[in-house]
């Protein structure tokens, strides 16, 4: 496998890891980078998730992910920012990482694969592409689910 086919292959990984979370979110590329024979795709999710919802959020990832026989190698229960790494069978390492403003980002980073050229993402985003903006912006796209506050639920 070279890196190309790499890519190819984390965006298939995103792209299932997305499609899984029920109501979806919206989302856009994050930078790809490479390394000396390693890719790392990501994505960055513009919908809300508020604290109230972080916890569902991280659930429904990981819940997907052991569904799809990936290993969870470690979870940071940090209440601000919280995270989840996994490893799939072919030795991809998979993340979901909250940060600033419980925005969420995925990654996944290839294991050593043969050097090659690495296109950008076929795969379109759900919403604006936020061609040549980085960083991106905050999240900025409400949720009637995953934007819930805690008092919106009565809690």
């Amino acid at each position: 496998m070279d890196m190309q086919a790499a890519a190819v292959r984390a965006d298939s990984i995103m792209d299932a890891t997305l499609q899984g979370i029920e109501p979806s979110v919206q989302w856009a590329h994050g930078p790809t980078t490479t390394g000396s024979c390693t890719v790392t795709r990501r994505r960055t999710v513009m919908t809300i998730v508020s604290d109230a919802r972080r916890g569902s959020f991280l659930g429904v990832v990981e819940r997907n992910w052991l569904r799809r026989e990936y290993k969870i190698k470690g979870v940071n229960n940090d209440r601000e920012r919280p995270a989840i790494y996994a490893r799939t069978n072919d030795g991809f390492g998979v993340a979901l990482i909250i940060g600033g403003a419980g925005q969420a980002f995925f990654e996944v980073d290839s294991p050593c694969v043969d050097e090659s050229d690495v296109a950008e993402s076929t795969t379109p985003p759900n919403g604006p592409a936020y061609d040549g903006v980085y960083p991106l912006p905050r999240p900025n796209v409400r949720s009637d689910f995953w934007s819930a506050s805690a008092e919106a639920e009565g809690v």
